[in-house]
């Protein structure tokens, strides 16, 4: 008998960080805490959701996601686990190297790989879409695995979020997924069924941010705007 368990996701993507502001490459050596906008925004989200029903907190280990994660579970009091599986594209040699028009083209050059179907072009010393989602769907598998009915936030990165979501979700959500900003603390909802080997998910809302307001709804460009971009990816 196949054993199938489905439950509610809602992915965070964390506030506002510095690196949002100087365009600064960040998967690890690079993590910077929120600025001072981040944790309005953070607050906004936990104000959005105290009502809300939710199970259990995870968290990428960035100081961007960890704080986010734990401001929006204060009022429901549960602590926020961290995943390694739930951290940041790793971007490889670009994390060493200066966030110039020329290195952000080339990081956008990767990601348009993936957008046309070349899903093993990588980051040098770095991941592909095909290693990035493995990783993020081990990450799904680990929180689910053995439970029904619950609500499970996760607070994390915007490019790690994009490539899992259209990973499980199937073709039909890519539409959504390309035309949805993915701002600071926006919130995207999935429905997720975990069976032994595998996660399969339905896209229910994809990157809400009606939530911010005033100074929080100030959004950082998510690609820093050096010229018009022919692709997009979110950090």
């Amino acid at each position: 008998m196949n054993t199938q368990y489905t439950n509610t996701i809602l992915l965070i993507r964390h506030g506002e960080n510095l690196a949002n502001v100087t365009g600064e490459f960040s998967y690890k050596r690079v993590d910077y805490s929120l600025t001072a906008k981040g944790v309005l925004q953070a607050q906004q989200t936990a104000t959005h959701l105290r009502d809300q029903h939710i199970d259990e907190f995870f968290s990428s280990p960035l100081k961007r996601a960890r704080e986010t994660a734990e401001i929006i579970a204060e009022p429901h009091q549960l602590p926020v686990a961290l995943y390694e599986e739930f951290r940041e594209v790793n971007v490889g040699d670009l994390e060493d190297a200066a966030p110039t028009a020329e290195n952000w083209d080339y990081h956008n050059s990767i990601v348009a790989e993936w957008y046309h179907g070349r899903l093993d072009a990588s980051f040098p010393n770095g991941e592909s879409f095909l290693t990035l989602t493995e990783r993020g769907k081990r990450g799904l598998h680990k929180v689910t695995w053995g439970k029904q009915g619950r609500v499970i936030a996760i607070a994390g990165h915007a490019a790690i979020f994009t490539a899992l979501v259209s990973a499980i979700c199937g073709p039909e959500s890519l539409e959504t997924i390309r035309r949805g900003k993915k701002h600071n603390c926006s919130i995207s909802e999935i429905e997720l069924a975990t069976s032994e080997h595998d996660v399969v998910g339905r896209l229910v809302q994809w990157a809400a941010c009606a939530h911010l307001s005033g100074e929080a709804a100030n959004f950082v460009p998510a690609v820093p705007e050096f010229k018009k971009q022919a692709e997009e990816i979110i950090q």
